[in-house]
Formats: structure tokens, C-alpha cells, sequence
């Protein structure tokens, strides 16, 4: 699409649905009001566009002021040779260290630390203290721009909504492909029997899940026959009607996909007067129940920093960026 053969239109920087001041160099053509919109993003390479979304609920519903989300921005800029202290359940940051001064460290000084701050915050025993790593190293939203381009429209060819495609490659494999130390594997980190049962070939000779386009419809299928009746059936389960076009009901579709549908369904046998809003996942990241832990509270957390992360990248980087008719 050529800049100066669009006409009628309005060029303006885009400031309107994003929450912070980060400096915006590119420019936006945009007539679309809807809350998802296609983009197309010129600029950051030489020789191809990209087309991929955007989703301004995240700004309009005020996902974009939560503490934990936050959290996870800051440890997306931080290097991987520090971190930082922080509150579990809140991610209140406490203090930053140097990654060798907290591994070096004895046990009990460690736990020593951990329980004069839950003295000193008058909080309660169960409280979990963390001390989390930098994540810059793991977190470069460049590369996964032509991943996420190719699997938008194979998730369409798959009847799914594509930004399920987009936030599941943001947190999943943003830098290189690689394997979870649970086995998990390919850019949708399909665990094996998951993959087997999705349709792959998974064996001693192949392994399907590192096939990008297999690999996308793979999880496509998984989201459609099974995130999202099981997401309904927990809906059912606490009285929440559907609604497949809001974030937090999204969200909640991505946590059966990382933790199962059993654990998630646990988990929010706990959820006290639910409604459907973002209180709903906001309950979620405190909530441990059997195998949903730490690791599945910050699934949601992580898609949400990723998603606004990656949109500052863009904004900063791309020469342009136009709404898809």
C-alpha cells in the first residue's frame, strides 16, 4: 500500500489508544473503530511488510495500568545479568540486584531476607517472595514478526481468531525455537500427545511440531475443539455468559491452553463473585490450586506486557504503519 494513493484518509500519529509516552516515529493511517484491527507495518525491513493486530482493549478497559503486566514490561527491558525482588502476588517491586549477588547467596540468607520482608510488609506466610531475571535476551519482538504474519491467516483458514496466533508467538518463541525443559516444543510449544492428537507426527524420525505451518494449524485446532469448549464449559460452571470478542474471555481461552482445562477449571472453582471482566483474570494470577501455580498466573500477565511491549517496538521502529482495509 503506497502512502500517497490513499486518499480521503487521515494521517496522524498514533497516541490515542496507547497509555504512555514512549516516543512514536511512525505514522498511522487509520479509519477502522474497531477495538482488533489488522496493521500493516513498513519499515523495519527492507524488502517485506507485515501484517499483523492490534487490539486497543488492552488501553480502552485499562489492562495497561495494572501492577502485574507492568511487572513483566520492566523484566522485558531489564538484562538477564540482574533482577529483581518482588511481592508474588502484587509484583510490587522491592529491589533490584546483580543476578551474582543474589545466586551467591546461602539459602538461609536468602529465606532470612524473604521473611523480614514479610515482617516488614506485614504480610501473610503463604506470600510468595520471587527474585525474577531480566528477560531482554529472550524478549525481542523483531524476530517474531514474520511468524506472526504467516500464522494470522492460517489461523483464519482455521475459523480461529488470529490473535490467538499472536499472543501465544509473542510469549512462546519471540527470539529462537526452542524446547521446554517440560518437553514442549515448536513455536506453539505443543507438548507431544497434545501434538499427536492434534493431527502431527511426532516420533524418533520426525517431528512435526517444528514444521511452522503444521505446527499453527495444530494449535489452531487445539484452541477450537478444545480451549474454547472447555473455556465454556467453566463459564457454565461459574454463571458467566461468553463473550468471545472480550480480552479477559481471550485470556482466560490462553490459560487452558498453557496450564489444561483441568487445572484452569480448579483454579476458578476459587474465584469469588465472579464477573465477566478483568476482575475475573485478575483473581486468577493469585489463585493456586493443585498444578495452577506461579507459571500459570503469569501466563496471562505475560501476554498482556508482550502485546504492549511488542506495540512500543513497532511504534518506535516502523517508518509506517497503516490500518488494513
Amino acid at each position: 500500500m503506497n502512502l500517497f494513493s490513499i486518499t480521503s484518509v487521515l494521517l496522524i500519529i498514533y497516541l490515542s489508544t496507547l497509555s504512555t509516552g514512549f516516543n512514536i516515529n511512525a505514522q498511522t493511517v487509520s479509519e477502522d473503530k474497531s477495538h482488533c484491527q489488522k496493521i500493516e507495518v513498513v519499515g523495519l525491513n527492507d524488502t517485506t511488510n507485515y501484517v499483523i493486530l492490534r487490539d486497543k482493549l488492552i488501553y480502552l478497559n485499562g489492562w495497561d495500568t495494572l501492577n502485574q503486566p507492568n511487572f513483566w514490561r520492566k523484566l522485558m527491558q531489564t538484562p538477564p545479568d540482574s533482577g529483581y525482588i518482588n511481592i508474588g502476588s502484587t509484583r510490587q517491586i522491592l529491589a533490584k540486584w546483580h543476578i551474582d549477588d543474589w545466586e551467591n547467596l546461602p539459602d538461609e540468607k536468602k529465606q532470612a531476607y524473604r521473611d523480614s520482608i514479610k515482617q516488614y510488609y506485614n504480610l501473610p506466610e503463604t506470600e510468595h517472595i520471587y527474585f525474577t531475571s531480566g528477560k531482554s535476551d529472550f524478549y525481542r519482538f523483531e524476530n517474531v514478526l514474520e511468524a506472526i504474519h504467516k500464522a494470522i491467516p492460517i489461523f483464519e483458514q482455521q475459523g480461529v481468531d488470529p490473535f490467538y496466533a499472536e499472543a501465544i508467538l509473542l510469549i512462546e518463541s519471540p527470539n529462537k525455537l526452542q524446547k521446554s525443559p517440560v518437553g514442549a516444543d515448536g513455536h506453539f510449544q505443543l507438548m507431544k500427545k497434545v501434538a499427536i492428537q492434534m493431527g502431527l507426527k511426532v516420533n524418533k524420525q520426525v517431528d512435526e511440531r517444528k514444521d511452522f505451518d503444521k505446527s499453527a494449524m495444530a494449535a489452531a485446532k487445539l484452541i477450537k475443539t478444545v480451549c474454547i469448549p472447555y473455556t465454556d464449559t467453566i463459564l457454565k460452571d461459574l454463571n458467566i455468559p461468553r463473550d468471545t470478542t472480550a480480552l479477559w474471555y481471550r485470556l482466560l481461552v490462553l490459560h487452558v491452553y498453557h496450564a489444561g482445562a483441568y487445572n484452569v477449571r480448579q483454579a476458578a472453582k476459587d474465584i469469588k463473585n465472579p464477573q465477566p471482566s478483568l476482575e475475573l483474570i485478575k483473581q486468577l494470577w493469585t489463585i493456586e490450586k493443585g498444578n495452577f501455580r506461579n507459571a500459570s498466573q503469569n501466563y496471562s500477565q505475560l501476554i498482556l506486557a508482550s502485546l504492549m511491549e511488542f506495540e512500543k517496538m513497532l511504534y518506535e521502529k516502523a517508518k509506517y504503519i497503516y490500518v488494513c482495509e
